[in-house]
């Protein structure tokens, strides 16, 4: 008599931070399209269900709510009835949150940090055994100019982190919601991240 095992498929919770312009339809599709590679997917509203159609006009808001120190303090409080065994993933000011949270929360899987990464002294330390990806455009004026060389010193300092970059100068380009969305470098985004949970 044969005995049929059934297929088990690997399902990773990830917490995805949104970015600065709030909780989108296009972070919301993001996270549509990894719930349907079989992931558990949690996508904390920090803004309370405000959105924005700018950086400048989300930004405004964050200084109008005590700046990033209220970010860090409602992403603490997003998580605490969640898992500690999570990946941490962020979009630009998501990943402000998923570092901080990770830091100061135990349990950490893994990091996906689209479009930003903040150098761990700004955030406090990744916990170590906790692999990262990291991706952004290279001539993006907050990610190129400012994060991409923090980025790949981090990944220098450590075997289990990538840094991925994309040609073109757009910020917020995996929401395919907001004007400067790449179909082309999102798609290749969603491959590398979904190839990477599949692993963990």
């Amino acid at each position: 008599m044969s005995v049929l095992t059934p297929s088990v498929t690997r399902m990773t919770h990830v917490v995805l931070f949104h970015h600065v312009a709030g909780l989108t339809p296009g972070v919301t599709a993001l996270a549509d399209r990894w719930r349907a590679a079989g992931h558990e997917v949690t996508t904390p509203d920090l803004f309370e269900g405000r959105t924005f159609g700018s950086v400048e006009e989300g930004f405004a808001f964050v200084q109008s709510i005590g700046g990033f120190d209220e970010v860090r303090s409602r992403a603490l409080a997003a998580v605490t009835d969640l898992p500690e065994a999570v990946v941490y993933a962020g979009i630009s000011m998501g990943v402000v949150a998923a570092q901080h949270v990770a830091a100061q929360r135990p349990g950490a899987v893994a990091g996906v940090f689209l479009e930003s990464f903040v150098a761990p002294e700004h955030v406090g330390e990744w916990p170590a055994g906790a692999p990262v990806q990291i991706h952004g455009m290279e001539r993006d004026e907050f990610f190129g100019l400012e994060d991409l060389e923090p980025a790949r010193e981090f990944a220098a300092s450590r075997d289990d982190v990538e840094v991925f970059t994309y040609p073109g100068d757009a910020h917020l380009f995996v929401d395919s919601s907001l004007p400067a969305h790449d179909p082309e470098a999102a798609a290749l985004v969603d491959e590398r991240v979904l190839a990477f949970l599949a692993s963990l």
